[in-house]
């Protein structure tokens, strides 16, 4: 028997639905604040992500999937969509067009990571990203936009992290700071804090492993230069004016070499020590590093698959059928046919059972679904050109008229979750 590759998984019906209810969501809450979709290939050039995301990161050092092509090429399925949609903009030149560019995606990426509770080696994420736009309200806006997202699927108790990681010129400095500080205490990390002492000190602040240790070293927020000081205290200002609270985490730094200035992220209870459920922040030399124009950029990623494991235990679940058809000889069958079509092409949700079975077995059949009503149809209902309406939720039944579809969709439409 084949089974799934490890670390990867099927999503089925019953659980694919709070998938479905998630997306849905998100591409109506973006649409109100003004983003559009766009998809991008799920495999790119390598040096795409090598770099965007950096040759130091753990994607690209240790988990990205990448193969060589049958024309001698390196290629990378997507580990991020940040990158791929960047890569677009410039590609199709999207800033000769629009002042600010706003776009979400929705779909798989795919790292090779350690198995941990909620994570995937093919996972999916919902991401989104403001180009052309350097304004903190910007930054506050997304934010905003995304803890109103997570309350509208019906997620409680999370908490806001928000940091700014500064711009080149106040990080640079910090990093030498960092590692003066570090010097006789990197013996005491980490065997990857050791590795990123050398190759991208920052990434140390991201350790989940030394954190009492992590929390003593300097803060980048004491660091700042006077223009990254005064982002931060406009953004923070926007977000307070917005009623989003959040906490300040001085050591919080995002895991791709892009960012800038303001980098957040949220957490949610119940999934461990890697309880990040979503992050993001800013990259304003991105696109220009990409071979784009010297455009800003501000954008977050959230993974699905951990987000579906929080949501509320009723959120998302399988929409129940109107009416399951309970079908007793060949006539009524062809009948309850032809009435499923109109009834479905009225908007109702109709189970028809596939195979002649016994009354009682359908009934079963229809309890378990989930439907609200049975409906009937026999050779004594059809004869009388009826059928019996039966509201499993109490056994209340009543007939009504087959030549009249309208009257029996008012009654199935009643009430209708």
């Amino acid at each position: 028997m084949y089974r799934a590759v490890e670390a990867t998984r099927d999503i089925l019906p019953g659980e694919i639905e709070r998938w479905q209810f998630i997306e849905q969501t998100a591409r109506d809450i973006f649409a109100r604040y003004g983003f559009r979709e766009i998809r991008t290939p799920i495999f790119e050039f390598t040096d795409l992500f090598k770099r965007s995301v950096g040759e130091a990161t753990d994607i690209v050092s240790k988990e990205m999937y990448t193969f060589t092509d049958r024309g001698d090429r390196s290629l990378t399925l997507r580990p991020e969509g940040t990158a791929p949609t960047v890569r677009a903009y410039v590609q199709h030149s999207i800033h000769k067009a629009e002042e600010s560019t706003r776009w979400y995606y929705a779909g798989p990426m795919f790292r090779y990571e350690r198995k941990q509770k909620g994570r995937y080696r093919q996972f999916a994420q919902i991401g989104v990203e403001v180009l052309g736009a350097d304004e903190p309200h910007v930054d506050a806006e997304v934010i905003e936009m995304v803890m109103f997202f997570l309350a509208s699927v019906g997620l409680s108790g999370l908490v806001l992290h928000l940091n700014s990681i500064g711009c080149k010129t106040c990080r640079d400095a910090f990093q030498e700071d960092l590692h003066k500080t570090l010097a006789p205490l990197i013996g005491e990390f980490c065997s990857d804090c050791a590795r990123r002492y050398d190759r991208n000190v920052l990434r140390i602040l991201d350790c989940k492993v030394d954190r009492e240790r992590v929390a003593k070293l300097p803060s980048i927020l004491d660091n700042l230069c006077s223009a990254c000081e005064e982002h931060f205290t406009a953004v923070r200002g926007a977000l307070d004016d917005a009623g989003v609270s959040y906490v300040l985490t001085p050591h919080l730094v995002r895991g791709l070499d892009y960012y800038m200035r303001t980098a957040f992220e949220v957490t949610a209870p119940g999934l461990g020590a890697q309880n990040a459920i979503l992050g993001g922040g800013r990259y304003d030399g991105l696109v220009k590093q990409l071979g784009g124009p010297d455009v800003p950029g501000f954008g977050f990623a959230l993974g699905l698959d951990r987000l579906v494991m929080i949501l509320p235990e009723n959120a998302g679940l399988p929409a129940a059928a109107d009416i399951f058809l309970v079908v007793l000889g060949e006539a009524a069958g062809k009948e309850a046919r032809r009435l499923a079509l109109t009834l479905r092409h009225g908007g109702l949700r109709v189970v028809l059972s596939p195979a002649p079975r016994s009354m009682k077995s359908q009934m079963r059949a229809a309890g378990r679904s989930g439907a609200r009503y049975a409906g009937i149809l026999g050779e004594t209902e059809l004869a009388a050109g009826q059928i019996i309406l039966k509201r499993l939720s109490d056994g209340q039944q009543e007939a009504c008229a087959l030549g009249s579809p309208e009257s029996l969709m008012e009654v199935l439409a009643h009430d209708r979750s």
